[in-house]
């Protein structure tokens, strides 16, 4: 079964834009998101236990993303719904692995450096170079990409 892989894309200047305002639109959830679990920490580090904060998950953030942040940010909705949602998951994972003592506790992301985003969805191989990606549109391949094996759907005979 594939799972995933990676290739390298042929991209021309208009989708080489939407996919850095995909990545910037990711890291902005991730960052606001893990400066407050910071302030949350800080807060529960300096109070007395019946004043603490629960921790939020990536549910409560998205939640509070959704209330606080995207009505004053209008740029979010030039985008997929899945690179600020996927990149909360990834932070509350981050901090997952920070609390079990797997990793240290996660940095802030910078513009430019390893820029990534996550999609889900409808992503479609349709030919051996080009993928069908949500609110992108097509994209181009350099490499041959894997064939996937679809089974014949056939009517049952009853």
């Amino acid at each position: 079964m594939l799972l995933g892989f990676k290739t390298q894309l042929k991209l021309n200047q208009n989708q080489r834009q939407q996919l850095a305002r995909h990545a910037g639109v990711a890291r902005h959830p991730y960052n606001w998101g893990n400066d407050l679990c910071l302030a949350i920490l800080e807060h529960n580090k300096n109070c007395s236990d019946s004043e603490k904060i629960k921790f939020p998950t990536a549910i409560d953030l998205h939640k509070w993303l959704n209330k606080l942040v995207k009505p004053h940010n209008e740029w979010y909705y030039a985008v997929s719904k899945c690179a600020p949602q996927f990149s909360l998951r990834h932070l509350a994972s981050a901090w997952r692995d920070c609390f079990s003592k797997k990793k240290k506790r996660p940095r802030f992301k910078k513009k430019g450096q390893h820029d990534s985003f996550t999609l889900d969805g409808t992503i479609r191989i349709l030919s051996s170079h080009l993928i069908q990606v949500p609110v992108i549109g097509k994209l181009k391949t350099y490499e041959r990409l894997p064939t996937i094996y679809q089974p014949k759907i056939l009517p049952s005979a009853e």
